[in-house]
């Protein structure tokens, strides 16, 4: 682990989220409750989202939460689907960003 909590590397990322959830007789949750998950830290993002530059701006009663708050918690969500599959991050991410750089490289206006 680094001193610097602020730069992981993604396998940093995963392996800490495994001794986190390791400490746990019951493990990582299911695909499809990970998935349900998922979701829902997704729809928390949507909130926060419309909260701050939406027209829906919040109840003064509710919890103040950050859009940075919730990308965390799809982090974590996501590096424990990836985690309960044996994925790693840095190669699905390598994948999906060769195949985006050539299917859509011509697809934008180019600086």
């Amino acid at each position: 682990m680094t001193a610097n909590h602020s730069h992981y590397r993604t396998e940093e990322i995963q392996k800490r989220v495994d001794d986190y959830i390791g400490q746990f007789k019951e493990g990582y949750f299911s695909p499809l409750s990970l998935m349900a998950r998922l979701s829902e830290e997704t729809g928390e993002l949507a909130r926060e989202v419309n909260h701050y530059y939406g027209e829906k701006p919040k109840k003064t009663a509710e919890k103040e939460k950050t859009v940075e708050e919730e990308l965390g918690d799809i982090i974590f969500v996501l590096t424990c689907f990836a985690n309960s599959l044996d994925i790693n991050l840095s190669e699905a991410f390598e994948r999906s960003i060769s195949k985006i750089e050539t299917r859509d490289k011509d697809r934008w206006t180019h600086k």
